[in-house]
């Protein structure tokens, strides 16, 4: 059995989509990675559910990213790497993908794999306290395609380079100025304030909101070639750094990359 779950709550017309792995920050499993697709599925087909929030159990993190604990099993050769990336491809998707808004509720930490989760929403709300990074720098990841287009898309080219080469972390405040977030509210304030804005989006207009977000989706797509990215990628993930980044991780002291 994996590590973690994903919750469905239904509360009058909002869909809760609740990522809940406490013991690991809520850091995303393989298993709730194929949980995703599946629940939005079921919000998708309910005329009822006009609006979906996505969160992480408790107030210590959204997710810490996904479970690296599981990638010596999951990420360790290109079969595995990429019938797992497909696993994040398909949840990622689903998000973005789904005709009803979508919004990410923020606590605490918004790391990595949670980042990308929280940008393939359509809005993000966050407290005071969060915290955003994507580490893959630090453990020699190729960051897929999708992830680096919705960075990109969200902040602009100049803090998307500012955010994957330095790896460091963000605070809320520093989000919320590079426009990786729409609104930071006190941490005691921010469940009342999403439901609040949820309970208003499902009040709208369903058909105006999906031709919006299709619109939007469009315009802000990607058109370019990426065969040469996605190479590159796949470069990192069959690299030496990578092997010593996951390593490096799991007896917790800083990795030698040697750019091999």
């Amino acid at each position: 059995m994996g590590q973690g779950k994903v919750r469905v709550e239904r509360d009058g017309p909002i869909g809760r989509l609740v990522l809940d792995n406490p013991d690991r920050r809520n850091a995303l499993s393989a298993d709730m990675w194929r949980a995703i697709p599946i629940a939005m599925r079921d919000f998708d087909a309910d005329p009822d559910i006009r609006c979906v929030v996505v969160r992480g159990a408790g107030t210590v993190a959204f997710a810490a990213g996904a479970d690296i604990s599981e990638f010596e099993k999951q990420r360790s050769g290109p079969e595995l790497v990429h019938a797992y990336e497909q696993l994040l491809e398909d949840a990622h998707a689903s998000l973005e993908g789904s005709r009803k808004p979508v919004i990410a509720l923020i606590h605490g930490f918004c790391i990595g794999g949670g980042l990308a989760t929280a940008l393939s929403c359509d809005l993000r709300y966050a407290s005071d306290t969060a915290q955003f990074a994507v580490p893959a720098a630090r453990l020699g990841l190729g960051y897929g395609v999708r992830g680096h287009a919705r960075i990109v898309a969200t902040v602009g080219h100049a803090a998307a380079r500012e955010i994957m080469f330095t790896a460091r972390r963000y605070s809320a405040s520093e989000a919320l100025a590079i426009g990786l977030v729409n609104r930071v509210v006190p941490e005691a304030e921010l469940d009342t304030y999403v439901n609040a804005m949820a309970t208003t989006i499902a009040s709208n207009a369903p058909l105006t909101q999906a031709a919006s977000k299709t619109i939007i989706d469009t315009i802000i797509a990607p058109h370019g070639d990426f065969s040469a990215g996605k190479a590159a990628i796949a470069r990192c993930m069959d690299s030496e750094d990578y092997k010593e980044g996951r390593q490096a991780f799991l007896e917790k002291r800083p990795p030698k990359f040697r750019g091999v």
